[in-house]
């Protein structure tokens, strides 16, 4: 503990933090004498680079920065969207000033914390009301608890999606003590489907956007208009889980068509939710938009508290949602806009830069070259739709290549900031489409040459 390296330690990250780290090291130390008695004892540098390890090890946080080159730019395994400024500086505030999170400045009363950003999704989706919770399967889970509980809900066989991490519909509409009556078949359902499933137990008509897969061919779908003049006719609300749910007209930037909340509410729907963390730009969770008195019903429910948004939530939330304010300046703030809209001279001019410096850090075994790829949106998001791209792809000059791509992609991952690409038809393919700190990027190549 006297050691000045300890000691150095000891003032960096505190007395028992360090004794901590040198009781395990010597304790791993004297096991391996007994084990091994013929081998040298460790020196005292080694034991003290050690410690070091040891130390510090456990002093970085589990949650890192990481460079995601893997062409999907709203990875759900990688963060998913990333927030605009706007929204790092709400938060940083909710974090470190006392604020009004449940209260009414004017009256100086107890408030609604929902309050904070339902004028703003009112506007932006028209919706007479809103709430919000921690993610949409959240979302689904509570309006079905609160508007069908011990009745029917009748959905398409065609939309019984599973999400990642094997979240299925109906596990969600069993969890809200729901029952799922399907109808239809996987490729095709009429609006005499939905007809004739209707009776004295149901509770609501529903349409799940199938976001994360496709059906083609020989298929029919009931549009939602219909579903919901059906619904209506029979005094039924008409539900809709959007999943991604875009605020905007995707097309008008270039990218798909993707359905736009405000026109699912327009054409007929009573409760829509979606996600705030995929196609809308801002922070995990899910928001809940339709007609006043059913989401009064749903605020009610005792779920809602159970699956309410922290300060934290909310703050990145309010943010991001005005940025849509400011459509014109859209392309510029919100980074998942930003990322999905790039321009690939942009890709291809940072392709340019970089290749060489790879090139020179991975040495004479591997080859780095400029390819045209596909990017994909992700988290469910446009499944069959791709995004022309920029990729530094890596090509080892040996045999066995396999081996040597899994190697060096382990190598990009060991990096101070790890870079996560993507291996494909025997190369590793670095998609340049969410890499905007190239200094950052370049300054750490270096390393892989140790």
């Amino acid at each position: 503990m006297r050691l000045p390296a300890v000691e150095d330690l000891i003032a960096r990250f505190g007395r028992s933090a360090t004794v901590d780290a040198v009781r395990d090291v010597l304790e791993r130390a004297r096991a391996h004498r007994a084990t091994a008695p013929e081998q040298a004892a460790a020196s005292e540098n080694e034991l003290t680079q050690q410690v070091t390890s040891f130390v510090e090890q456990r002093a970085t946080p589990s949650l890192r920065r990481m460079f995601n080159l893997t062409g999907t730019v709203l990875h759900t395994n990688l963060g998913r969207a990333l927030l605009p400024a706007s929204a790092i500086a709400h938060v940083n505030m909710a974090m470190t000033e006392a604020c009004n999170l449940e209260y009414e400045i004017d009256s100086g009363g107890r408030g609604e914390r929902d309050s904070l950003v339902e004028s703003l999704l009112r506007d932006l989706t028209g919706a007479e009301a809103v709430t919000v919770v921690n993610n949409n399967a959240a979302a689904v889970l509570l309006v079905l608890a609160a508007l069908a509980p011990r009745r029917e809900v009748i959905v398409s066989r065609g939309e019984l999606v599973e999400i990642g991490g094997a979240f299925r519909i109906p596990d969600v509409m069993r969890s809200a003590n729901t029952r799922l009556v399907e109808i239809g078949t996987t490729n095709r359902t009429h609006a005499s489907d939905y007809e004739e499933a209707i009776g004295p137990r149901s509770a609501a008509l529903m349409k799940v956007h199938a976001s994360n897969y496709t059906i083609s061919g020989f298929v029919a779908e009931v549009s939602g208009s219909e579903v919901a003049q059906i619904a209506h006719r029979h005094n039924l609300p008409y539900l809709v889980d959007l999943g991604a749910g875009s605020l905007i007209d995707l097309s008008a930037y270039g990218l798909p068509k993707e359905p736009v909340v405000r026109d699912v509410l327009a054409a007929g729907a009573d409760v829509v939710t979606f996600s705030g963390d995929k196609l809308l730009g801002g922070p995990q969770a899910g928001l809940i938009v339709g007609r006043k008195d059913l989401i009064a019903k749903i605020k009610r429910h005792p779920l809602k508290r159970a699956l309410r948004v922290s300060k934290l939530t909310l703050a990145a939330l309010e943010a991001s949602l005005l940025t849509y304010r400011h459509p014109e300046r859209l392309t510029q703030e919100l980074p998942t806009l930003r990322l999905l809209t790039r321009p690939l001279e942009q890709m291809q001019g940072l392709a340019d830069r970089l290749r060489a410096p790879l090139a020179s850090a991975l040495g004479p075994d591997w080859r780095v070259d400029i390819a045209a790829v596909k990017s994909q949106v992700g988290s469910g998001s446009m499944p069959v739709e791709t995004l022309p791209s920029v990729a530094l792809s890596i090509i080892p000059n040996k045999a066995r290549a396999g081996s040597a791509l899994n190697a060096l992609a382990k190598r990009l991952r060991s990096l101070p900031i790890p870079v996560v690409g993507r291996v494909v038809d025997n190369k590793l393919q670095l998609d340049l489409r969410c890499l905007e700190d190239e200094t950052a990027f370049a300054a750490q190549l270096p390393r892989l040459q140790a």
